[in-house]
């Protein structure tokens, strides 16, 4: 007795059958939209999530501007730490009467700043950028009244003073815009 050949197996490739997949994908709740509006294309994507969501959309130009703050405050800082006196005489046109102690506590206070901002140039995170420039925008308006609040007690107003109070009333208009701008949600695609 002869056996008879077999017929070849018909095996069910599920790559190949359209309906087999979106089942399969539909079980594993692969493919389909999440909460937030995306499509996963894997169960590890979607378990681990999308890194690009995570990623910073920046304004054009932040950078640029928290490296120019970044090295004013430092610049100033080591002025104020020193050479005080001089400091005070270029803002205010008299001489620092009293010790310049002061004025290199504010360059010390400076300094911090200039720290944060560093940091805040080298980072990606979104958080951490937003509160260099709060802190930052902060900075401007506290030196803004500050300054302001001076002048009227001595009663003179200097060029070089109403220059300053100019600079950080746009500096703290540039610096919210891009704190703005950078807490905007952005629309999904």
């Amino acid at each position: 007795m002869a056996s008879k050949p077999h017929p070849p197996l018909m095996k069910k490739h599920s790559q190949t059958d359209l309906i087999s997949r979106l089942k399969s994908r539909k079980i594993l709740g692969v493919g389909g939209e999440d909460d937030d509006g995306e499509v996963h294309r894997s169960k590890i994507s979607q378990m681990l999530g999308n890194e690009m969501k995570f990623a910073v959309r920046e304004p054009i130009g932040l950078r640029m501007w928290i490296l120019i703050s970044a090295v004013g405050f430092t610049v100033m800082a080591v002025m104020a730490l020193v050479f005080p006196n001089q400091l005070y005489e270029v803002v205010f046109e008299e001489e620092l009467s009293t010790t310049s102690i002061s004025v290199r506590l504010y360059g010390g206070a400076l300094l911090s700043l200039a720290l944060i901002l560093w940091n805040g140039l080298y980072t990606i995170e979104k958080t951490v950028i937003q509160w260099t420039l709060l802190s930052e925008a902060c900075y401007f308006a506290v030196q803004f009244l500050v300054t302001s609040i001076t002048l009227m007690e001595v009663g003179i107003l200097p060029n070089a003073a109403i220059l300053l109070l100019v600079s950080r009333v746009l500096f703290v208009v540039v610096t919210m815009a891009y704190y703005y701008h950078l807490g905007r949600k952005t629309k999904k695609i």
